[in-house]
């Protein structure tokens, strides 16, 4: 057995409560408390082995990808690729020429918003979103409408925060392009049915977008089941590096779409009367790529599906009931978005406080929470609210984070009380 066979061996066989130890941020004491990280939406932290992947890049295979033919490229060239195909496997699309790497979700949006858009949208189309959508899948389609003429329009949810199908249905028409929606809510936790979705969609005629990236660190997701024409995701949600995500793009979709970035390794031939431009996925990743952050990516990969993506589920499912079940002890408090199925976050408000005070004051106690409006404006304008607080939660949050959470939370109702 080798070396990485040992540690694979090693990262199945350990409890999630054993592999938290494998992340050396969450080690540390803020403003003297023990640190519990409950702002996993934002960001996830990361595990030793996608910090020394990254380093091992820099400290031996610091190279430029595809064009160099010394050892030192040769090696990052494989690196690079080997990590295209775990996230070919990762999300089990059917090539791994159908992965563009991105710099995150936002960028992978822009990219199908300008290529495919830009070549195929017209005066009067429309784009169907949901209320439930974060800002980076909602301007990126507003930016195309107003250069072609289509139309935005918006899926309501109802009070729970669950998609009403029913009503998105009735919205999709002749004139619907392009369907473009959550997996998951970043704010509500809300599992959107997707696959429902992508049915009725095809059924009109049109495509569908899945920003996936609060639902890759909780879910199994699988393109191919899902049926979806692209689907998004983040690097950094899934206890990767920052600066790097990925786009996955059906073939025949990928193949017909013009490049949106021009620059080296994108290209067939290149003249001053003209260029020619390469296959996917080279034609959607122009200049140098975040050469690091795609080998640091693949080793994030490794590791969440050797800690096992059905048991990551099961745990934060359990957590989620247990926090659901604590939250509902603090006076005053209302747990917003009550969807059936729901993952990964709780959002909360407090009677007389406002977010941005419980988040500060939560962090006085070494609590690490969001506040905020959660880059879903329209979102919180559904739901009269300005702002919300949220706990989200990881492979490696455990009931102690819980209950540090809810003693913080108990502080501050008595503080702001006796106010």
């Amino acid at each position: 057995m080798d070396e990485v066979e040992a540690a694979v061996e090693r990262l199945v066989s350990q409890s999630l409560a054993d592999l938290r130890a494998d992340f050396p941020a969450l080690d540390q004491q803020v403003n003297g408390y023990p640190l519990a990280y409950l702002d996993n939406a934002a960001t996830t932290h990361k595990p030793r082995q996608v910090i020394e992947a990254v380093a091992n890049y820099y400290e031996r295979d610091n190279s430029n990808v595809h064009r160099g033919v010394h050892e030192l490229s040769q090696r990052a060239t494989v690196a690079f690729e080997a990590a295209r195909e775990k996230v070919r496997a990762f999300i089990n699309a059917a090539s791994k020429d159908e992965i563009v790497f991105t710099r995150g979700t936002t960028e992978a949006i822009n990219l199908v918003a300008n290529a495919w858009g830009g070549a195929n949208l017209g005066e009067g189309d429309e784009i169907l979103i949901t209320e439930l959508e974060h800002h980076s899948n909602i301007v990126p389609w507003q930016m195309l409408a107003q250069r072609s003429g289509a139309v935005v329009k918006v899926a309501p949810i109802n009070d729970a925060g669950e998609l009403e199908l029913e009503a998105l249905a009735d919205l999709l028409s002749p004139r619907t392009r392009m369907v473009a929606l959550n997996y998951v809510s970043n704010t509500l936790g809300s599992i959107n049915p997707v696959a429902e979705v992508v049915r009725l969609a095809h059924d009109a005629g049109a495509l569908v977008l899945v920003d996936a990236a609060q639902a890759t660190p909780h879910l199994a997701v699988d393109v191919q089941e899902l049926d979806c024409d692209f689907l998004a995701f983040s690097g950094h949600k899934v206890y990767g590096p920052t600066g790097i995500g990925a786009l996955f793009g059906r073939a025949e979709l990928l193949e017909a779409m013009p490049p949106w970035q021009g620059g080296g390794d994108m290209i067939e031939q290149v003249s001053f009367s003209g260029s020619t431009y390469a296959h996917p996925p080279a034609r959607f990743e122009a200049g140098t790529p975040n050469v690091a952050g795609v080998v640091g990516l693949g080793a994030a990969i490794d590791y969440l599906e050797c800690a096992g993506i059905e048991r990551v589920a099961t745990h934060e499912h359990e957590l989620l009931d247990y926090a659901e079940g604590r939250l509902r002890e603090i006076p005053g408090l209302r747990i917003v978005g009550t969807a059936a199925e729901k993952t990964g976050a709780h959002s909360f408000v407090i009677e007389g406080v406002h977010p941005h005070d419980i988040g500060t004051v939560l962090d006085s106690f070494g609590v690490a929470i969001r506040a905020g409006h959660h880059c879903t404006q329209p979102l919180m304008e559904r739901l009269g609210l300005v702002a919300t607080a949220r706990a989200s939660f990881a492979l490696y949050s455990n009931h102690d984070d819980v209950d540090r959470l809810i003693d913080a939370l108990l502080k501050l109702t008595e503080l702001f009380g006796d106010g």
